[in-house]
C-alpha cells in the first residue's frame, strides 16, 4: 500500500473490542489530518471500523485483508468520534 501512515498500531493478537478502542485512542493522541494504520487479527474487526467510520468523521483511506491479517488506513478528522 502506498499511504505512508503518521502511526501504526499493533492490534494483532487482541479480540473484539479492543483492536477499535486501541485504534481510538490512537486517533485521539494524532493531530488533525493524521493516518493511523491498523493491524489486526479478529476478524470481527472489519464490521467494527466499518461502523465505527460510517459514525464518526474520519475516513476510511483504505483497508485490506491480507490471509489472516486486517490491514486499516484511518485519517483522523478533527470532529471525529475518537
Amino acid at each position: 500500500m502506498a499511504l505512508q501512515p503518521d502511526d501504526v498500531l499493533d492490534a494483532r493478537g487482541l479480540h473484539c473490542p479492543l483492536p477499535l478502542l486501541k485504534a481510538k485512542q490512537s486517533l485521539a493522541r494524532l493531530n488533525d489530518g493524521a493516518v493511523l494504520h491498523v493491524l489486526a487479527t479478529d476478524p470481527g474487526s472489519w464490521r467494527d471500523f466499518e461502523s465505527f467510520i460510517a459514525q464518526s468523521a474520519h475516513e476510511m483511506l483504505a483497508r485490506e485483508e491480507a490471509g489472516d491479517e486486517y490491514r486499516y488506513w484511518i485519517r483522523k478528522n478533527g470532529d471525529g468520534l475518537a
